[in-house]
């Protein structure tokens, strides 16, 4: 028993941290491997760390004072510091272990041996053309700038250093629209756009206005952020107002986000877009009525016409009083709904809607045009949260159980199958938290369960999901394997698959164990048997000219049509039939062989056909149409 109990506290143990690749490669470091000298100190207290993002110039010499490589301009380089983030980019050994000693403008003269510069066995960075990797040398580094960073793409072509934070959370995406304050400059610092003064830079957010990096950074952005955006050339696509920039290998642009206004698409294809006019108060979307409510809204309804005809107006047309609706009930149109659950309480939105998702399905105002497509300005004034059951007794909980299956039952009876279906599960995510007390609170739990299960699988079938309804009466049959609802229903979504065996097998169950409901499974089963013959009339009908006779029999060839073809064959028959009779005959019998065979050849694959959709045909064959209704019984729950 000791070894177990051992393994167990080792189980315990806390794992030890994986070591990351540089600091494996920090264990290569030697006494004397790398030594530091400070030639001008720096200011403050800080120093670089990981996650830093630091910008520095160096300069390499040999121990004699010859430079070997440098990016300041007075010693061949191009002037431009070098811009690395620690513990993202890859650095030689003596940098990645230097520069963290550092202060803000410090300048410092690193000796290195050659395991601490390109030297290093396996080194990650590429090694300069003619660079002596294998004798000691000098860096001298001047570290201009450091700071915490963000890495907005994994390769470092884009990176963020925020000068200013910004307020909330939300940041700008695809079709937002964004006011900002906008500069660029090359890596060298030489100005090469700018939009600071006027009015700040209008853009639609993934309209391809301005290069894809910058683009990427300012979707990190939140309102009234500050922030410098470094982007390599990879990252600086083609674009309108800056088509300089491709040819520069790297581009800072300075960004002051002033503002953008939440557009969404909601549908993702461009029909149901909602904008926001006036923001409102809270955080989206943990503000916002996402579940279902009593809602509150003022709105003005208008035909996209060129006049824009206002058919409605709670202000004017409900004396000033506001509508107030519960979500999730199909008691406004769809897209009216949808766009209000996003919208945060004080919020004023103007919606466009296509007629499919606002009055197509759904009683149409006399002065709406049949196709017509709208456009709401809403006013989300308030909304209540419905009722939690937290705190209620098991007598309550199934009251309120009550009241939201009435509100299911009916979205059901307007063919609302989806709203239904949401009613239905709602209620079961929440009885997953109600504990009854005794025996009877248990089955009347337990029989509602069932039912609200029940009548999400009718849900589904009226949806044409056959399998998903059949999954959901599954789990009611795992527990009450003689569930006559239960079997029923799984009966009909059978049927509805094409699974005839298995659909005849439940309603035969249904009349074993139930008598009550024996008339119903009667009832089904004559319809099971007429699904079943036209199954087998759709395939005879798809494989025409094959069932011309009966299974078994094979069509004659009369021996005019034969002789006909063989006229046709032989346009002089008649007249040489007296001198060639015996050819004929031989004709014939060939012929007659000929069809024999095709003949044979034909029933058998008609019997393989005819055998393949007895059993399986339905499932191949069934209409696209909605199911059938069930007994009028059957909804008696719903």
């Amino acid at each position: 028993m000791a070894v177990p109990e051992v393994e167990d506290q080792n189980a315990m143990l806390p794992k030890k941290k994986q070591l990351s690749e540089d600091d494996k490669r920090r264990k290569k470091l030697v006494p004397g491997g790398l030594m530091k000298a400070e030639i001008r100190p720096g200011g403050g207290e800080d120093t670089p760390a990981d996650g830093d993002q630091v910008i520095y110039h160096f300069t390499v010499r040999t121990l004699e004072g010859y430079v070997v490589r440098s990016t300041k301009e007075e010693f061949g380089g191009q002037g431009s510091p070098l811009r690395d983030v620690l513990g993202k980019s890859k650095l030689i050994l003596g940098l990645l272990e230097g520069i963290p000693t550092m202060k803000k403008g410090e300048i410092a003269m690193f000796k290195m041996k050659p395991e601490m510069h390109f030297g290093e066995d396996d080194c990650p960075v590429p090694v300069p053309d003619n660079f002596p990797t294998d004798i000691d040398l000098h860096f001298e580094v001047e570290l201009i700038d450091f700071g915490k960073a963000k890495v907005i793409s994994e390769d470092l072509g884009v990176v963020k250093k925020v000068l200013r934070e910004g307020q909330g959370w939300e940041t700008p995406r695809a079709p937002y629209e964004v006011k900002a304050w906008i500069s660029a400059k090359t890596k060298a610092g030489r100005l090469i756009w700018s939009h600071v003064e006027g009015e700040p830079f209008f853009f639609t957010f993934g309209d391809s206005r301005l290069p894809e990096g910058l683009e990427k950074g300012i979707g990190t952005m939140t309102r009234g952020e500050k922030a410098i955006i470094y982007v390599t050339n990879q990252y600086l696509t083609e674009c309108s107002i800056l088509p300089q920039v491709k040819s520069l290998e790297e581009v800072h642009f300075e960004v002051d986000l002033v503002h953008f206004v939440q557009v969404r698409d909601v549908l993702g294809d461009g029909r149901l877009i909602k904008r926001r006019i006036r923001d409102g108060r809270g955080d989206f979307p943990m503000d916002c009525p996402l579940q279902d409510s009593r809602l509150r809204v003022h709105y003005k309804a208008m035909l996209l016409d060129e006049k824009k005809s206002v058919f409605y107006d709670t202000r004017v047309d409900n004396d000033g009083q506001p509508l107030e609706f519960s979500s999730g009930e199909g008691l406004v149109p769809e897209g009216f709904e949808m766009c209000v659950r996003l919208m945060l309480p004080g919020e004023i939105a103007l919606v466009t809607c296509p007629p499919d998702y606002a009055y197509d399905k759904f009683p149409r105002p006399a002065d709406v045009p049949a196709g017509a497509f709208v456009e709401w300005e809403i006013e989300l004034l308030g909304f209540d949260m419905m009722k939690d059951w937290t705190g209620l007794d098991f007598r309550n909980i199934m009251g309120e159980a009550e009241n939201i299956r009435c509100t299911g039952n009916r979205l059901f009876k307007e063919g609302k199958y989806e709203l239904a279906k949401a009613k239905y599960e709602k209620v079961l995510r929440d009885f997953n938290h109600v504990n009854p007390q005794d025996d009877e609170e248990g089955k009347e739990f337990l029989s509602t369960r069932n039912m609200l299960q029940l009548n999400v699988a009718a849900c589904y079938l009226k949806m044409g999901d056959c399998r998903k309804s059949i999954e959901i009466c599954d789990k009611v049959l795992d527990a009450n394997p003689v569930h006559a609802k239960a079997l029923y229903r799984r009966g009909m979504a059978y049927m509805e698959a094409g699974d005839f065996d298995e659909a005849k097998s439940d309603f035969n169950m249904i009349m074993k164990v139930d008598k009550s409901s024996e008339a119903d499974a009667k009832v089904a089963l004559q319809k099971l048997k007429q699904r079943e013959l036209e199954a087998a009339r759709k395939a005879k009908k798809q494989f025409k000219g094959l069932f011309d006779k009966s299974p078994g029999k094979i069509a004659d060839v009369s021996s005019d049509k034969i002789e006909k073809e063989t006229d046709t064959v032989n346009p002089n028959h008649n007249d040489h039939h007296d001198s060639k009779t015996g050819n004929g005959d031989e004709a014939v019998k060939r012929h007659r062989g000929k069809y024999f065979k095709g003949g044979l050849i034909c029933l058998m694959l008609c019997l393989v056909v005819f055998l393949f959709f007895l059993a399986y045909g339905g499932g191949f064959l069934r209409d696209s149409t909605p199911p059938d209704s069930m007994p009028v019984r059957d909804y008696d729950d719903l």
